[in-house]
């Protein structure tokens, strides 16, 4: 490992300006570790101001000074250096107090800044922390708030470097101001100003996490006598695994992992614990047997379907064993895209593969995209950007993932979003993240998503009517081919977003129509049921076969539908008449009736001996 090769770009920008510089503005990613090389190959994560307080003991700074609004002075010393010489330096220059701190407050730096910039004698310097909060507003600063800042700048102008140390190096009793983002100070006091520096400091990126993965997954369990080989493929899953995160995380990851007692070749666990805050993995505890017995249990609820539910379940069980890209990218554990006619169970699917899942079906989160077709409603999803109404109440999708890690999300008629709804999409499949307006990550690395269409079914002729693309007559084959025909026209031609459709991949799971022999199944299931609710309540009631004939020729006269449409013709034809009649006939718990006759919307309903 070569000396410089994990000082960060910011930290020799830093230090090479420090002989040219009185003052430096950190912004950034300033309350993260940030990667520091204490000695030649070792490598640690360390606060910022200690890091600082490295960088300026390195360029031949003598001693550092911190200040903080709430603790005041203190001294970071130099390594090696006696507590006594701190102290003194703190005596010097008027800012011990007792403890070895002095008051905080605005007029208490003012005061001292002039001293600390002006002192003689060996080179020192003063961090200002959290210096953000020496401000109300920075566009309206109080008097003493104003007094402090002018000050700093006319220092900043007056202060002249002075040679130090052996090689007579020019340097500055330097100032360096840590704030969140540079607009937290007076703009005047920084822009145009020759004599500071401004310096982002940004977010860990690849290199920064590898170069510290040594050194975090030395103390896990079994990482001190593994191989090289095993070694270095569980440092990789660990740096592909953070991707994103800040170094705090990363080291608060690594630390879990000890606590929890995770062996280091399990770390990506590790991960995934930190991520969504949830020690118990759901999807080790669903049983092996439920999911091998599942196709039985979905076409009892989703009828007609045989294909859709041989390949959701294939999404499932991939989803359940781990497998694909999610472990390491972290994407979603299963992406599936249902599209097909109305009213055929796509929505019943997702319902029931939650129920098999988690044990109920409720647990799903669902959003119906036709309400998120405005320009702006990606921010009711990720909530609204600083500044604007409704900030603090994040986004309702982020809100929802976060506080249910573990679920099936699913989009309803995705097609009706916005394309900047659908923008966001892009992020979830191919990271398994969302940044919320507030700033925060939320990871989907443990939902199974599922998006529903009626894509296909119809098409834009080219006069711009719109008209049948499939029909009930066709097989399923043809139904199939022509759907995923206009779904990819769709994405790439009328949406411009070919990238979504790629990232969905083979996941694209055509329904067929409701057919007549199905048809026929989910109408005398939904009688059954209808009359089933009715014996709960003690009212026997049962139908005549020329009842249930006709009733059946009036709810089955129309497929277009699907089961919807059935459903739709049953409560028409039976479950209304029926209500008013029993509700003429004064009906009681634990009387029989019989429904001789039907006819469109009306039935005559008879008491029967029980």
């Amino acid at each position: 490992m070569e000396p410089k090769s994990q000082v960060t770009r910011w930290q020799r920008d830093f230090e090479r300006f420090l002989p040219l510089k009185s003052q430096f503005v950190l912004s950034g990613n300033v309350r993260d570790l940030q990667v520091v090389e204490v000695q030649p190959g070792v490598v640690t994560a360390q606060p910022l101001n200690q890091c600082v307080a490295a960088a300026l003991n390195r360029a031949g700074c003598a001693n550092t000074i911190l200040f903080q609004p709430l603790a005041g002075f203190s001294v970071v010393s130099a390594p090696g250096e006696a507590g006594g010489a701190a102290a003194g330096l703190l005596q010097e220059l008027g800012l011990a107090a007792e403890g070895g701190q002095g008051r905080a407050g605005a007029e208490l730096l003012a005061s001292a800044l002039d001293r600390i910039v002006r002192r003689q004698g060996e080179p020192i310097a003063l961090i200002v922390d959290f210096a953000a909060r020496l401000l109300t507003r920075p566009t309206d600063p109080t008097a003493a708030e104003h007094h402090l800042f002018t000050q700093a700048l006319v220092l900043s102008q007056q202060a002249a470097p002075r040679p130090a140390g052996t090689d007579r190096r020019p340097f500055f009793n330097t100032v360096i101001w840590i704030v969140e983002k540079e607009g937290d100070l007076p703009d005047w006091f920084i822009v145009g100003n020759p004599r500071l520096r401004h310096i982002p400091v940004p977010r860990p990126d690849n290199r920064a996490r590898r170069a510290l993965a040594p050194a975090l997954l030395k103390p896990l369990s079994g990482a001190a006598q593994a191989a090289p080989d095993s070694l270095k493929k569980a440092q990789d899953e660990f740096v592909d695994g953070t991707e994103g995160m800040l170094l705090v995380d990363v080291n608060a990851i690594s630390v879990l992992a000890r606590v929890e007692g995770v062996p280091f070749d399990k770390i990506a666990d590790a991960v995934r614990r930190y991520k969504v805050g949830v020690t118990e993995d759901p999807w080790l505890q669903i049983g092996r047997e439920k999911i091998k017995n599942a196709e039985a249990f979905i076409r009892q609820r989703v009828k007609g379907q045989p294909d859709a539910v041989v390949h959701m379940l294939d999404i499932v069980k991939r989803a359940v064993m781990g497998v694909g890209g999610g472990r390491r990218g972290g994407r979603p554990r299963g992406v599936a895209f249902l599209a097909g006619p109305t009213g055929v169970g796509k929505t019943e699917l997702a319902k029931t593969v939650t129920s098999l899942l988690f044990g109920d079906e409720s647990a799903y989160i669902r959003f119906d995209m036709s309400e998120f077709s405005a320009e702006h409603a990606d921010q009711r999803l990720l909530g609204a950007p600083p500044g604007y109404i409704g900030y603090d109440a994040g986004g309702e999708l982020t809100n929802a993932i976060r506080e249910k890690p573990f679920s099936v999300v699913l989009f309803d008629e995705i097609e009706k979003a916005h394309p900047r709804v659908l923008d966001k999409f892009l992020q979830i499949l191919d990271d398994g993240v969302l940044t919320s307006g507030r700033g925060d990550r939320v990871y989907f690395s443990e939902a199974l998503i599922v998006f529903t269409s009626n894509l296909g079914i119809y098409k834009m002729t080219e006069s711009g009517e719109r008209e049948l693309n499939v029909s009930q007559q066709e097989p399923y084959e043809a139904v199939k081919q022509k759907v995923e025909s206009e779904i990819e026209r769709h994405f790439k031609f009328v949406l411009n977003r070919p990238e979504i459709l790629n990232r969905m991949g083979e996941n694209i799971i055509v329904f067929d129509f409701i057919r007549e022999d199905i048809a026929g199944e989910i109408f005398q299931q939904m009688v059954v049921n209808t009359l089933a609710d009715l014996k709960s309540q003690e009212l026997e009631v049962s139908l005549a076969s020329e009842a249930m004939t006709s009733l059946r020729a009036l709810c089955l006269a129309d497929l277009s539908n699907g089961g919807r449409g059935i459903r739709n013709q049953v409560e028409a034809h039976l479950l209304n008449p029926l209500a008013r009649a029993l509700f003429d006939a004064d009906a009681a718990p634990g009387r029989s009736y019989l429904v001789s006759g039907l006819q469109a919307g009306q039935l005559s309903l008879e008491s029967a001996a029980r």
